[in-house]
């Protein structure tokens, strides 16, 4: 079956692609259907849900929805720009190191071993203790140009497996050039195992952007959820029964890491055989009463003798 029908197949993947495609909505519109302007303070202090703000106020009477909607945009920015930019560097020096061998391979994972024992997150925090006007925008370079070594590692033993595959020595033997290899022949064949790092890399991006905005290591003044949830622990929400100051902005934190986390194991089922297999049987076998782990190949039926 091709791997795009697969792919679509998936339960855990089209759950996890609605959920990212409601966020992705909320980030391009967000700013046009928030109900007030997230700075705009009232007489509602600490108001809570109510028909004129639904998930209530802060301290100074800003209404909650607005930042929660207004700051989806500031999460996901972070978390596509740090992906795209980890994973582009990962492929070329990956994929390259693995390809091409000799002094040039050598090299490569001479360089991917030494971003391997950088500490992002120190790192970070430490740039911005320097730039007081580092953004988001920092955080996601930051975290690009720090995160694609084990991306490369991984990249690069699997290029060093196709790379003498029959298929590829057979369209070098028919003169097809170096780099007509790489890209027809050799990428298509880590398309899963790049999107599956792509993945991995945004969601590290987020947590890190959230944490490091909750610890006000970045702009306060930025919204995103790490902000929201930085202003109601510093005015003591939670002792003051506050919960719609806090819980809404964890329950977007929750959701958009499971959406991110149903689309890796999406895409572990289809590179992993074993997983395809159980995953795309997966409701025939519960029916059977059989559960499937991770490890256990499940006997569907009983060999006769």
């Amino acid at each position: 079956m091709n791997n795009r029908l697969m792919f679509l197949r998936n339960g855990k993947v089209i759950s996890g692609l609605v959920i990212l495609g409601f966020f992705t909505l909320l980030a391009l519109l967000g700013p046009w259907i928030a109900p007030y302007d997230p700075n705009q303070v009232s007489d509602a202090l600490l108001s809570p849900p109510s028909a004129a703000h639904w998930l209530g106020t802060d301290h100074t009477g800003r209404d909650i929805l607005s930042q929660l909607v207004v700051g989806t945009r500031g999460v996901l920015v972070v978390g596509l720009v740090a992906g795209v930019s980890a994973t582009v560097v990962g492929v070329l020096v990956g994929v390259t190191a693995g390809f091409v061998g000799g002094v040039g391979d050598e090299s490569l994972s001479a360089l991917s071993n030494m971003f391997l024992v950088i500490p992002q997150l120190p790192l970070i925090i430490l740039i911005a203790a320097q730039l007081p006007s580092a953004g988001g925008l920092t955080v996601a370079l930051v975290i690009g140009a720090t995160g694609w070594a084990w991306g490369a590692r991984v990249l690069r033993a699997q290029t060093l497996s196709l790379r003498k595959r029959d298929f590829v020595e057979a369209a070098r033997a028919n003169g097809e050039r170096t780099w007509r290899l790489v890209l027809v022949e050799v990428l298509p064949n880590l398309t899963a195992v790049i999107a599956s790092g792509f993945v991995g890399t945004v969601t590290f991006a987020v947590l890190s952007q959230v944490t490091l905005s909750f610890i006000g290591i970045t702009p306060v003044s930025e919204w995103n959820w790490g902000t929201i949830l930085f202003w109601a622990q510093n005015n003591l929400a939670l002792q003051r029964g506050a919960w719609w100051w806090f819980v809404p902005a964890g329950a977007c934190i929750a959701l958009l890491g499971m959406a991110l986390t149903l689309v890796n194991f999406g895409i572990d089922e289809i590179v992993n055989p074993r997983l395809r297999s159980t995953g795309l049987h997966a409701r025939s076998l519960r029916r059977r009463g059989i559960r499937p782990r991770v490890g256990f190949t499940p006997v569907v039926r009983e060999a006769r003798t």
